[in-house]
C-alpha cells in the first residue's frame, strides 16, 4: 500500500531527525570537546539551543501527524520507541554499549511497519535484531574516529571497549546480522531469496 509506505517514510525521516536533534542538544558540551564535532551547529554557536528545540518540536509535530494516521496496533508499537529515543544520548555516559542501544532504537521502524502491514511476527523480530547487530557493527567503526577524544572526556563506546580488536568485533556483528537475516528469511518461508540477500549483504 503506497499510503503506508509514505507514512513510514515520513515517520522514519522526521523521528530519526528528531532523535538526532535531541542527541545534538544533549551532547553539545561533549561535541565541543571533540575535534571532529566541534564545528557542528550547536557547539560552534551557529544555532542556538532555543532554535534547536524549535526545530525538534517541528519534527515531532510532523511525526505526530503521521502517527495519527497509523492503525491502532502500529500506534502502540511506535509509542514504545519513545523511551529508547529519549534515553539514547545518555547511554554513552553509563554503558560501553551505546551502539547497541542505538541499534535497538534506530531500527524500530521495522516493527512499526510490520504492525501496519500485518503483525509483528517471529520473522519480523529476527529482522529487527539483524538490523540492530548491523548498526552495532557500523557504528563501532564510526566511533573509532573519536576514540582518543572520547577517552579524554569520559565517553564510552564499543570502539573503546574493543580496543585494537574493534574492526574484527565489528565484522563479528556483521556476521551476526547476516545470521539473523537468514533466520528471518527462513521464518518467512523465503530461504532461497534470503540466502541470496545474505550473501549480497556479506559481500558488501
Amino acid at each position: 500500500d503506497i499510503w503506508w509506505d509514505l507514512l513510514i517514510a515520513i515517520g522514519a525521516v522526521t523521528m530519526r531527525g528528531a532523535a538526532c536533534t535531541w542527541n545534538d542538544i544533549t551532547d553539545k558540551d561533549f561535541d565541543a570537546a571533540v575535534e571532529r564535532t566541534a564545528n557542528r551547529p550547536l557547539p560552534s554557536g551557529q544555532v542556538s539551543v532555543r532554535n534547536a528545540y524549535i526545530f525538534l518540536a517541528l519534527q515531532v509535530a510532523v511525526g505526530f501527524i503521521a502517527w495519527l494516521c497509523l492503525p491502532t496496533d502500529a500506534k502502540i508499537v511506535a509509542l514504545l520507541a519513545l523511551p529508547l529515543i529519549a534515553a539514547y544520548p545518555f547511554m554513552k555516559r553509563v554503558t560501553w554499549w551505546p551502539q547497541a542501544w542505538l541499534g535497538f532504537t534506530i531500527n524500530w521502524g521495522v516493527l512499526v511497519a510490520a504492525a501496519m502491514a500485518t503483525h509483528v511476527s517471529l520473522g519480523t523480530v529476527l529482522l529487527y535484531l539483524g538490523f540492530a547487530a548491523w548498526t552495532v557493527g557500523y557504528d563501532t567503526i564510526y566511533a573509532l574516529q573519536d576514540k582518543e577524544d572520547d577517552a579524554l572526556i569520559g565517553v564510552k563506546s564499543s570502539a573503546r571497549l574493543m580496543g585494537d580488536k574493534a574492526v574484527l568485533g565489528a565484522f563479528c556483528f556483521y556476521l551476526t546480522a547476516a545470521a539473523f537475516f537468514a533466520a528471518a528469511s527462513a521464518a518467512n518461508s523465503a530461504p532461497r531469496l534470503g540466502a541470496l540477500t545474505v550473501i549480497g549483504f556479506l559481500v558488501h
